[in-house]
């Protein structure tokens, strides 16, 4: 299927021209020149300046770790920002629908109602994974979005690349997959797909095996012509200095995030191992991430007795198939000692 990928951008966002942020007109730095064009305070104190609007120095270490060329890679305000400005630049409010598949991350269902954009949701299988025939006998001309999240949240699952090959082959519109957790997944990324599905977009973060949630950054991939686009509704200085410069420094160290991945690794299999023998534990569904659902015979009375014992889960019964389920993060040893002490007692 060929694509023309400014026919699914909102006229307006064609039209419009962004704002041009002093460090967007002089990109060039140093340290002998005198910075008096952007009204900021002369004073250094390390945080006087504004952050580069493009991050242009830990897009470097972001894109080598990835094979990915920097003029596809944009960066947000953790992923919800970059989902965000998805949802701004391609969908009409009032005239255009998403659709997601349920249960899944909650933030796409806001998103949608923030932006006035309707929401159709189509049921994970009883498999957690995406019924590709209901999706596409749902999708109109005005669908102009696909979101998957693969390995999903919260049911742990990375979906089958078969499903996911026959909706980026058959959809018209952009496919986002949300790939917040597939550093703990044995499946590759798809990353290396991009070239060939002009129409995929990947949302990536640091939040999850990186360990850097409180610096709030998240990655989007895409064509060169999706992200030129992206670009000219972003904030201008999206991600502050401070973030930008310890996100640099903690990619550095790419030692310390393969042992914290296998570290979270075994501590999971530990755990369910444990979770196995508890007599009120029904069923520990597989997992490809940092966390495990877990149906239990009562979720909430569970959630109680673990709350009071100072522990807090989040009990995802509300969810659609997940009935009496919890989903329960996976800690530190310390923390998991606890955690499989107290359930035995319960």
């Amino acid at each position: 299927m060929s694509y023309n990928i400014l026919d699914l951008v909102r006229p307006n966002i064609k039209k419009m021209q962004p704002y041009s942020s002093a460090r967007d007109e002089f990109k060039e730095g140093s340290e002998s020149f005198i910075f008096l064009d952007a009204n900021e305070s002369p004073v250094d104190n390390g945080i006087n300046r504004y952050p580069d609007p493009q991050q242009k120095k830990l897009k470097e270490v972001i894109s080598k770790r990835k094979g990915i060329d920097s003029n596809q890679l944009l960066l947000g305000n953790g992923s919800d920002e970059v989902l965000d400005l998805i949802f701004r630049a391609f969908c009409e409010p009032n005239i255009d629908n998403v659709i997601t598949l349920p249960p899944t991350y909650g933030m796409y269902a806001v998103l949608a109602n923030l932006n006035a954009v309707e929401n159709r949701e189509v049921l994970l299988d009883s498999n957690f994974e995406p019924n590709v025939d209901s999706i596409l006998k749902t999708i109109d001309d005005r669908t102009k979005i696909v979101f998957l999240c693969s390995p999903n949240n919260p049911t742990g699952n990375t979906f089958s690349s078969e499903r996911i090959e026959k909706i980026l082959s058959s959809f018209g519109g952009l496919v986002v997959i949300d790939e917040a957790y597939i550093d703990f997944s044995e499946k590759k990324s798809w990353l290396s797909e991009l070239e060939l599905y002009p129409n995929l977009i990947i949302c990536q973060t640091l939040s999850k095996a990186y360990g850097m949630a409180g610096l709030r950054i998240g990655s989007l991939f895409a064509s060169a012509d999706i992200i030129s686009i992206l670009n000219k509704i972003k904030p201008p200085y999206n991600i502050n200095v401070l973030s930008q410069e310890k996100a640099f420094e903690e990619l550095l160290n790419i030692n310390k995030l393969k042992n914290t991945i296998i570290s979270i690794k075994e501590e999971k299999e530990r755990l369910i191992k444990v979770l196995l023998e508890v007599n009120f534990v029904k069923k520990v569904y597989p997992s490809d991430t940092n966390y495990l659902l877990v149906e239990v015979d009562n979720a909430l009375k569970r959630y109680d007795q673990l709350l009071k014992n100072g522990i807090v889960v989040r009990n995802r019964s509300s969810q659609p198939l997940c009935s009496n389920c919890l989903r329960i993060s996976i800690g530190t040893s310390e923390e998991n000692d606890k955690l499989i002490q107290i359930i035995k007692q319960l």
